[in-house]
């Protein structure tokens, strides 16, 4: 099968691309415009991709386009396809049809952790024997050489990350809800994507619908510590299993601690212990991942010592908290927190697990929800858990003021809780801010769900200077 993909070089897209071309079909994309490093992995896959949207790429020998959900109206080829009426699709559809239909589908989902969550689901099958397939957005270190978004097994099972993003511009429904889940996680639930979502109860419709697709002979796992999350219970049909810190949930952690580098924790099901875990991973919400990931390799039929043996071996996410690097005594950590609850649970896992050490958090507004105005309160109570705050400049500048998030009310509201914090706009001043005032022994972490104009190796160099 000849297969297109307008808008390649999403890392979705590419992904897609990459499994797509290992199914043994020819794949070909286009973008508007084509750089390193996703146009590396795209020729290092064997997949041919153009530079722009020209007409004259949609070919007659074209039998399936799948079109991104970036692409709009107006996009030259996306007006040929319409006009010559080729097949198309999205991409959760493309997925779908390709490789979900004869495999145990386990969709991990939730606002918060599910590329973490999804990451050690996998590993922890792979480890077990299983040879599951895999895709997930972000790079699971466990995975190739220098990690990987997806892996091709020959086993049952597939693995997927489960996204609320809207599916193509066609689809404005959630991409998970393509993806025929035999197993669902469901490990939290609050309101983002404020470009796409009206409110919470327009987020929780979504997951509503995902419950009610789990069969009779599958799992629903809810997350009990999230109110909106513990709630979608008694719409399934499936049974339900329930993970948390609670009491009564199904599956529970307690006596957790940290130390040597690792969070220790005891895994209780139904009451009963299953027994005593280390993970490599900082946090109390990294032990609600875990545990979500041991319920499901359970279900799976992995024992107990195969699965706690998986966890102390995974290497984790990149821009999961990952150590950039180290000059003069200051920690350098990248992490892709940009909703308030993600960026509190990283503070806090960084004071819990670097205890007495000052830390930095310097964050870029760069998402969708993060540059809106609807979490201006919710940031500055996120960001009182570091001891400086750095406020780079809002990305999505072209939003109205009414709806854009206001950095400099942001430093205000945390001076006005006895907290320090500045707004540098300029890269190259917050480097050089950190480079004089850093001390040996700092924590800094570099917070944003995108590039940050390349201040983790600029920040380095300044260190070392």
């Amino acid at each position: 099968m000849h297969i297109h993909l307008i808008g390649v070089c999403g890392t979705a897209m590419a992904t897609l691309a990459a499994l797509l071309k290992s199914r043994g079909h020819d794949v070909r994309g286009s973008d508007q415009h084509v750089y390193p490093p996703m146009s590396d992995f795209l020729v290092a896959e064997g997949i041919t991709t153009m530079s722009g949207y020209l007409p004259e790429h949609i070919t007659s020998d074209i039998d399936l386009v799948v079109v991104g959900n970036a692409i709009s109206r107006g996009n030259p080829e996306l007006e040929v396809v319409l006009e010559r009426k080729i097949r198309h699709c999205s991409l959760p559809e493309a997925i779908r049809d390709h490789f979900l239909w004869d495999a145990r589908s386990i969709v991990l989902a939730g606002t918060h952790g599910k590329t973490t969550t999804t990451s050690l689901t996998a590993w922890l099958l792979t480890h077990g024997g299983l040879d599951p397939s895999m895709l997930v957005g972000g790079i699971a270190l466990n995975f190739g050489e220098h990690g990987s978004s997806y892996r091709v097994g020959k086993g049952r099972d597939f693995v997927i990350e489960g996204d609320e993003y809207d599916s193509a511009f066609f689809d404005k429904t959630a991409k998970f809800l393509k993806y025929l889940p035999d197993v669902a996680v469901i490990n939290n639930i609050e309101f983002d994507h404020a470009d796409i979502y009206v409110d919470l109860d327009d987020v929780l419709l979504a997951f509503r619908r995902l419950v009610r697709l789990v069969p009779r002979n599958g799992l629903l796992l809810l997350g009990a510590d999230s109110p909106h999350a513990h709630a979608l219970a008694p719409t399934a049909v499936s049974p339900v299993e329930t993970f948390g810190l609670m009491d009564g949930a199904t599956w529970r952690a307690d006596e957790i601690e940290h130390r040597d580098g690792l969070t220790h924790f005891t895994v209780r099901r139904k009451g009963d212990s299953v027994g005593r875990f280390e993970s490599p991973l900082l946090g109390v919400h990294n032990v609600r991942n875990a545990l979500a990931a041991i319920a499901v390799g359970t279900h799976v039929g992995l024992a107990p010592d195969v699965l706690a043996a998986g966890l102390r071996r995974f290497s984790g996410i990149k821009r999961r908290l990952e150590t950039v690097g180290s000059a003069r005594g200051v920690i350098v950590l990248d992490d892709f927190a940009h909703h308030p609850t993600a960026v509190l649970e990283t503070l806090s896992a960084l004071k819990y697990g670097y205890p007495g050490r000052r830390v930095w958090a310097v964050f870029e507004p760069r998402s969708a929800s993060s540059c809106r105005r609807v979490f201006q309160d919710d940031f500055a109570r996120a960001f009182g858990a570091a001891d400086e705050v750095v406020i780079a400049a809002v990305f999505r500048s072209n939003l109205p003021e009414s709806e854009r998030l206001s950095a400099e009310q942001l430093v205000d509201d945390l001076h006005a809780g006895g907290h320090r914090a500045r707004h540098i706009p300029e890269i190259d001043d917050i480097v050089a801010t950190i480079a004089a005032e850093a001390r040996g022994g700092d924590v800094v972490v570099l917070m944003s769900n995108g590039g940050f104009g390349g201040i983790h190796q600029k920040l380095l160099k300044a260190l070392a200077a």
